[in-house]
């Protein structure tokens, strides 16, 4: 049996192991979170960058002022710097030259001839030469020149103020100097140690000679209240300069906020009106340029407003007369109909003449009949009163349908139909009714505008949407036509010279079938290259369409087919690229 203080180690050992993984997670969660903030905030930088003009404008300005400030400050801190240097090197200069001379005077007409008057006018010479208290303060370094002749009556060494020795002079200078005429004097700038502190100091150099022995003669003057006041300076220009940046923002935000804001309005009345509120106006105040803007905005807005509701009348009035003519028409067209049917069925009773006159009646009664089926449906698109009857449909079937049943237009035009699929089956949810007149229509179209040459039509499906693409070698049309195709009442030849010209309202009504499915027709078309017209509906209802599984714009590409069948019909299944058609049942037959 184990024991109870094993349990509880294990028990323990166990709670502190979640409560590490525990907290490892939330650590890795925080950690994940910090690293997409950076992300985050360059999202949100780049998202109000594209969005507003006013953070552009102050952001642009901010950065041009910065720039542009810092460039003047830098100029002017190098200027007041230099300035500075400039006037306390010539100071020093000056007084150097004076204390070399009176210090060479001195010891030109000393007097001794011990050791101890000569130590003692040498010290109480150079102590003159310290100025501790001034604003410029200033010490020295006396130095014996090395490689001479020693005298014997040399008693004075080295000297410097502060314990300072040789090692506090430059080499270059000390070069410069050794190898000089006494009248000329070098100076360097070189870091002075003071009470533990590095400062800025000019070291001017020069020769003195004493006794027979040349000296080197360095004053060392401490610039620090020089550059005490270069750093108060700076700090007055980076003062400025951030105040006037921040100066300089806040104006252009106030300014760029006067101006956009009547901008953003009118951007957003105008959304408005977009979306109908044609009623919305922009606010006028005052007289300048973009009260001026305001009214004409109003006035544009209330002259779209009166246009759009006049042609807003005006089209109701046009759809109720082609509803009221439409139903009104079709009461005696009915009757004129039975009467030319009873006429063309006893034509063969009547003399040539009136044969043919029988025959005549017949098709144009028919003809109108077809233009006032149009006017009907076209009357329910506009009413809003069509409705699908959705069911489980073969598109591939469909399509196969209406190839036979425009099987006699194809012989008389002299045109094969060919078919391509990638499958044997595509089953839609479709109003067959409906999508078999859009496929109709396109397939009579492409007959009619084919010049006799072969027509082709391509099936495919993905994921979301069915694809059918009809495809003649014809005449072709422009990308204006191909843009106004689908336009009520249009035709591409308004000499309407062709056999089976209707009315121009078939791919009108094609186009709203279309867009009761919730799909999409599109043309494309080309002169002398013929024209392409696809059809996509998604495969199930209520879908969406990322993208049509048939292309528009045709390839080029030869594709493989097996000629053969009846009536001018030619029907392949198969892929639609590099691969051979299979025969069907319909063409062994």
């Amino acid at each position: 049996m184990e024991h109870p203080s094993r349990r509880r180690v294990r028990r323990f050992a166990r709670r502190a192991w979640i409560a590490l993984a525990r907290f490892r997670r939330a650590a890795m969660r925080v950690i994940r979170w910090a690293l997409r903030i950076p992300g985050l905030i360059r999202m949100a930088f780049v998202r109000r960058w594209r969005r507003s003009l006013q953070f552009r404008t102050v952001l642009i300005t901010l950065v041009l002022a910065c720039v542009s400030i810092l460039g003047v400050g830098v100029y002017l801190s190098n200027q007041i710097a230099n300035s500075l240097f400039q006037e306390r090197l010539t100071q020093a200069e000056q007084q150097t030259r004076q204390s070399v001379n009176q210090v060479q005077e001195t010891f030109d007409g000393a007097q001794v001839t011990d050791q101890q008057g000569v130590l003692k006018l040498v010290n109480d010479t150079l102590a003159t030469l310290e100025a501790r208290d001034s604003g410029t303060p200033r010490q020295y370094v006396f130095l014996a020149v090395p490689n001479q002749d020693q005298p014997r009556n040399r008693w004075v060494d080295s000297r410097a103020s502060y314990l300072r020795t040789e090692n506090d002079i430059p080499q270059s200078l000390r070069q410069a100097v050794e190898g000089s005429q006494q009248p000329q004097q070098f100076w360097e700038s070189i870091p002075l140690t003071v009470d533990n502190t590095t400062h800025p100091a000019i070291a001017v150099g020069n020769k003195v000679s004493f006794g027979g022995t040349v000296y080197e003669l360095y004053l060392l003057y401490d610039v620090q209240s020089a550059q005490d006041t270069l750093d108060e300076m700076q700090s007055v220009l980076w003062f400025a300069g951030v105040f006037l940046i921040l100066l300089i923002g806040v104006i252009v935000w106030i300014v760029t906020r006067s101006v956009v804001s009547p901008v953003g309005h009118a951007a957003a009345v105008s959304e408005k009106l977009a979306a109908g509120q044609l009623e919305e106006r922009m606010a006028v105040e005052g007289e300048d340029e973009v009260a001026r803007l305001a009214k004409s905005f109003n006035h544009m807005a209330a002259s779209l407003q009166e246009q759009i509701t006049q042609l807003a009348t005006l089209s109701q009035m046009q759809q109720r007369f082609v509803s009221d003519v439409s139903h009104e028409l079709r009461t005696p067209l009915t009757t004129v109909r039975m009467a030319a049917e009873v006429l063309h069925d006893a034509r063969d009773q009547f003399d040539p003449i009136n044969k043919r006159s029988a025959e005549l009646l017949y098709n144009q009664v028919e003809r109108f009949q077809a233009l006032l089926n149009d006017l009907l449906e076209i009357s329910r698109f506009d009413a809003g009163v069509a409705r699908l009857d959705l069911e489980p449909q073969d598109i591939v079937s469909v399509v196969r349908n209406v190839i036979d049943a425009a099987a006699p237009i194809a012989v008389s035009c002299g045109s094969e139909v060919r078919l391509y699929s990638r499958a044997s089956s595509i089953v839609v949810d479709m109003d067959a009714r409906r999508i078999e007149r859009v496929l109709r229509n396109l397939l009579l179209n492409a007959l009619e505008h084919g010049e006799g040459n072969r027509v082709e039509i391509f099936i495919a499906a993905n994921t979301d949407a069915v694809g059918v693409a009809v495809r003649d070698h014809g005449i072709g049309m422009t990308p204006s036509e191909a843009a106004r195709v689908f336009d009520r009442f249009w035709r591409a030849d308004p000499a309407r010279a062709r056999k089976t010209g209707g009315s121009g309202l078939g791919l009108s009504i094609a186009t709203e079938d279309v867009k009761l499915h919730g799909g999409w027709l599109q043309a494309w078309g080309r002169r002398g290259e013929g024209s392409v017209f696809r059809l996509t509906l998604p495969l199930h209802s209520g879908g969406t369409i990322a993208g049509s599984p048939v292309a528009l714009e045709p390839s080029g590409a030869a594709l493989p087919l097996e000629h053969g069948g009846t009536r001018g019909i030619v029907v392949g299944t198969g892929t639609l690229l590099n691969a051979t058609p299979v025969r069907t049942d319909r063409e062994s037959q």
